[in-house]
């Protein structure tokens, strides 16, 4: 199953019947609410999922949205309606940078049938699409997790491939750059990584490059086509959520690659991990 669908597939699906499971993603780090705007309109029949509660586990020495457990998991996509089998396809408001945690992380745990919807929320209204408003409630699925689907770094990890192969950091320059660091507490960047800002992904209406453009972006980083046993490629970001959209992206550019769930925020918990400064890998 490809990645991503769009609006015109969507509505087909869902007009055929039964259709997917929707999952509502909307999440922004300095808002507004993702469940208000859930509230205040939504694709008919999805059920609003919380990044911070139902696609994370607490916050710690794993950073500010670490994996969560696979029981927790399990049950917050059965809350959700999720079935093993039936497809899923998640959203967000537009750019797909908080639906993209959801994607990956059904695939990790053991979902293949899972899309983004290209566009989100804002490409269905622009289609004049119906929407539904207030609270949906789904009846009871029976998704099992079962993680290891996707490949995942941790710190050590992170470290060898900045070194050994490419690791891909998806937060904005001035954030890699350590010009200025908003959310955790040091600013920079892992020693080796290249900036690659997930913003890149997309364009003005927060929908997907094409593939062939997505590849021609990630080869100027010196990611090869396609996959290259020789050369490992990850991402990480602030804390896991939007590195998601760029190994999405990597994906769609027909690159595999592994996620550093813990990102900035799990890396910088140790203070005696190496931090790079500048526009250069360090």
């Amino acid at each position: 199953m490809t990645p991503l669908t769009d609006v015109t597939s969507l509505a087909r699906d869902l007009a055929a019947g039964p259709g997917p499971v929707l999952l509502d993603i909307r999440w922004r780090l300095a808002g507004p609410p993702g469940l208000a705007s859930y509230r205040a309109g939504h694709l008919p029949g999805a059920v609003f999922v919380d990044l911070d509660r139902d696609l994370s586990g607490p916050p710690g020495a794993g950073g500010r949205h670490p994996l969560p457990a696979a029981a927790w998991f399990q049950a917050a996509m059965r809350r959700a309606g999720v079935r093993g089998g039936r497809a899923v396809v998640v959203y967000d408001e537009a750019d797909g940078m908080a639906a993209a945690r959801g994607w990956w992380l059904l695939r990790y745990f053991g979902h293949h049938p899972v899309q983004l919807l290209d566009g989100g929320y804002r490409a269905w209204l622009a289609a004049g699409q119906p929407v539904a408003t207030g609270d949906e409630q789904a009846a009871a699925g029976d998704f099992t997790a079962r993680p290891g689907g996707l490949p995942l770094l941790d710190a050590a990890g992170a470290a060898r491939l900045a070194r050994h192969g490419l690791l891909l950091d998806a937060r904005a320059a001035e954030r890699y750059r350590g010009d200025t660091e908003p959310v955790d507490p040091v600013a920079g960047h892992i020693p080796g990584a290249l900036s690659a800002p997930t913003a890149g992904n997309v364009g003005a209406d927060g929908r997907f490059l094409p593939p062939a453009e997505l590849g021609r972006r990630f080869a100027t980083l010196g990611v090869p086509p396609g996959p290259q046993p020789g050369v490992p490629v990850g991402a990480y970001c602030g804390s896991g959520v939007t590195a998601a959209h760029e190994v999405l992206a990597l994906n769609l550019a027909g690159v595999p690659a592994a996620l550093y769930v813990g990102s900035w925020s799990g890396w910088t918990a140790d203070p005696d991990r190496p931090v790079a400064t500048g526009p250069d890998p360090g």
